[in-house]
């Protein structure tokens, strides 16, 4: 069972960086737009796909290449983010961030001229190696410009706009989609408008010398992985169970015999809306997520738990906004509790094995609930099963919890 890690107010305080950006709300808005440009690709294609797939109808394999042209970045970023974070911390975080997304933009536009189906597979791997570098600078951007309370409302914030993004993106890749199948990769071109942005207001951001090294003895910082460890294992569950009602929902309201794109849409908005609440609340609730981290898993056992059993729509919309809330604070509490535990020059690496486990949970996330829908029978049952694991993995970070809390009761008592 994975073992909290500390929470928020663990952050390095021996390793302050350089201060907080000259321009703080332009800073955080090129920094939440970068963060939403990966949610962008795993959204946007998704109503043009059908299209896609009439248009390379006589291509060998078009039955599964079209899909993959959907989910190959989320699966190049997974592999390819903790390789970002070694170059982040290497190269630096605001001129690796402002090649990216050129490069972004750049491989993101070609299918605009591409005819090779397998060409256009092949820039959707670029795209996600791009992405994994993006996402990575701009969560370890976060962490170097912010600290403490400061920290923890931008990472809020980070996961309210992926959120309210992903909504956007979908209506706008079925508008555009209304002018061609090739329409909506036009979209990836905003990364040509972010980009000297980013060049020019971005400033490099510069450890302070205290904790250099380990004891002030000159000798190398070990990297903590063993501490990233359990963390990242959390973070790879919890990806599964924040996108399991973004791309499950529609499929369990068609077995509901609801077929309406309009109901579809509205129970994506409704459940959108709750993640979104549940990240807004993080910024006051920060200093207790640790705590709470049980009982934000145990709720959004609960909510799968009212989606399997669901007889209507009503009550399947009722157990997913249920879940989403939850899932909202999940998220920022999963990334701060990480960030905590990294030093300025781990930053990048440690942010790159976070982005890791959590795209690597999206990208499997439909994978999983297929291989147990196949087990028990229907896709709402697959949904109890991740309820019971859920509310498993909520009682073992309890247990936990009140293990350490004990023990250190008793070492307060033993040196008193």
């Amino acid at each position: 069972m994975p073992t909290p890690a500390p929470g928020p107010t663990a952050v390095a305080s021996a390793a302050p960086d350089d201060g907080a950006p000259a321009h703080p709300r332009l800073t955080a808005a090129l920094l939440m737009a970068g963060s939403c440009l990966p949610i962008l690709g795993a959204v946007l294609l998704a109503p043009v796909l059908p299209k896609m797939q009439d248009h390379f109808a006589a291509t060998p394999g078009a039955e599964v290449l079209v899909p993959v042209t959907l989910t190959v970045p989320a699966l190049a970023l997974a592999l390819l983010a903790p390789f970002a974070g070694v170059l982040v911390d290497r190269l630096g975080r605001s001129r690796l961030l402002t090649v990216s997304t050129v490069v972004y933009a750049l491989v993101g536009t070609a299918p605009l001229w591409l005819d090779s189906l397998t060409a256009i597979v092949a820039s959707r791997v670029l795209v996600g190696i791009a992405e994994a570098t993006i996402m990575t600078c701009c969560t370890t951007l976060i962490g170097d410009y912010w600290s403490g309370r400061e920290r923890e409302r931008y990472l809020a914030l980070q996961a309210m706009c992926a959120s309210l993004s992903a909504t956007a993106f979908f209506v706008l890749g079925g508008a555009a989609g209304s002018a061609g199948w090739r329409a909506p990769f036009w979209a990836y071109a905003v990364g040509l408008v972010l980009a000297p942005l980013m060049a020019t207001r971005l400033r490099p951001v510069h450890p302070g010398t205290a904790a250099e090294s380990v004891g002030g003895t000159g000798e190398p910082r070990p990297f903590p992985l063993r501490s990233l460890a359990a963390p990242c294992a959390l973070t790879f569950f919890g990806a599964v169970v924040f996108y399991t009602v973004p791309v499950e929902m529609s499929y369990l309201l068609e077995d509901l015999g609801v077929t309406s794109a309009a109901a579809a849409g509205l129970a994506a908005a409704a459940a959108s809306a709750a993640t979104v609440a549940g990240a807004a609340s993080f910024p006051r609730l920060a200093r207790r997520a640790e705590a709470l981290l049980p009982l934000v898993l145990a709720v959004c056992a609960a909510g799968f738990t009212v989606m399997c059993f669901a007889p209507n729509t009503p009550l399947l919309v009722l157990g997913a906004v249920v879940n989403c809330l939850a899932t909202g604070l999940l998220l920022p509490t999963l990334v701060t509790r990480t960030l905590a535990l990294l030093h300025h020059d781990d930053r990048g690496r440690g942010t790159g094995l976070w982005n890791a486990a959590f795209f690597l949970g999206e990208f499997l996330c439909p994978l999983a609930l297929l291989g147990l829908a196949g087990a028990v029978g229907t896709l709402a049952g697959a949904v109890g099963v991740l309820a019971a694991v859920t509310a498993v993995v909520a009682l073992g970070l309890a247990a936990v919890r009140a293990r350490r809390g004990a023990a250190s009761a008793a070492a307060k008592e033993a040196t008193a």
